[in-house]
């Protein structure tokens, strides 16, 4: 219209009802450069803290910008994708599988997990004593850290002592320096396999292969208590009754009083 019909841009305006202002508005580039560089050093001082830590930090140290301008920063420079350092795990060497000669030399220890009928999940620690794959005990629960873990064996160490050797994976309840601690504690050797060779804490595998056939594919359990309960009982079937061809077709408890009669558990105080 300016152009062709000789107008003013003001007629030509109104004659299109556009505002002024939309039309001879310009673009400002975004001056970001200041909140970005301190953003960046906010989380690379503090990698842990999200976008509201980074804006009550801001405005403590005196910066007026509001939270949208802030937020629109954050996500662009992707801060709100959390960064996870991996944990890097130290060389593991190689070792042939250690068959005892006695009770209480080694014992294997690993997790599983399974669910529930409602769809909630829960865990099983398993600790095996390799010598007549004797399990132990079996603990059963939604949740099981370290704490927990040396909650049973000191459990353990009640009535049947502890091992020389502890042999585990590399799971983060096992690399934990609480378990490092207390094995040094109390003077145990913690082996750990190395990391996808499963093969070299085979005792517990076998264990735990015999658990996921025996018992959780075979029943349908609707709480906890019934999984303590059927547990304890296939345990006790498992040591007690259940013959195993590497112990000559006797239960572990059997294979255990023919092997070494003197051996007497530690009497409760």
């Amino acid at each position: 219209m300016v152009s062709v019909h000789k107008v003013s841009q003001r007629q030509a305006l109104e004659a299109v009802s556009l505002p002024q202002s939309t039309s001879r508005y310009k673009r400002k580039p975004k001056q970001d450069d200041e909140l970005i560089s301190e953003l960046q050093q906010l989380v690379e001082k503090h990698p842990a803290i999200g976008f509201w830590q980074c804006y009550y930090r801001l405005r403590r140290n005196g910066f007026a910008w509001n939270h949208k301008r802030i937020y629109r920063v954050y996500t662009a420079l992707k801060l709100n994708i959390r960064r996870r350092r991996k944990k890097r795990l130290p060389a593991r060497v190689k070792q042939t599988l250690f068959q005892p000669n006695t009770i209480n030399q080694v014992w294997s220890v690993d997790f599983m997990s399974d669910s529930l009928w409602d769809g909630r999940t829960f865990r099983l620690l398993n600790i095996v004593d390799d010598y007549n794959r004797e399990v132990l005990h079996v603990e059963a629960d939604t949740s099981l850290p370290t704490v927990r873990l040396i909650r049973t064996l000191e459990y353990l160490h009640e009535f049947r002592g502890l091992p020389k050797m502890i042999r585990v994976d590399n799971g983060p309840e096992f690399i934990s320096a609480k378990l490092d601690e207390w094995c040094k504690k109390h003077k145990i050797t913690l082996v750990f396999i190395q990391p996808g060779k499963p093969m070299q804490n085979a005792y517990v595998e076998r264990c735990n292969g015999s658990i996921r056939r025996e018992l959780l594919n075979a029943y349908v359990f609707t709480s906890l208590r019934e999984v303590r309960e059927k547990a304890e009982e296939w345990r006790q079937d498992y040591n007690c009754s259940r013959p195993h061809q590497a112990l000559g077709f006797v239960p572990p408890v059997e294979y255990h009083k023919i092997q070494i009669p003197m051996f007497k558990p530690k009497e409760n105080n």
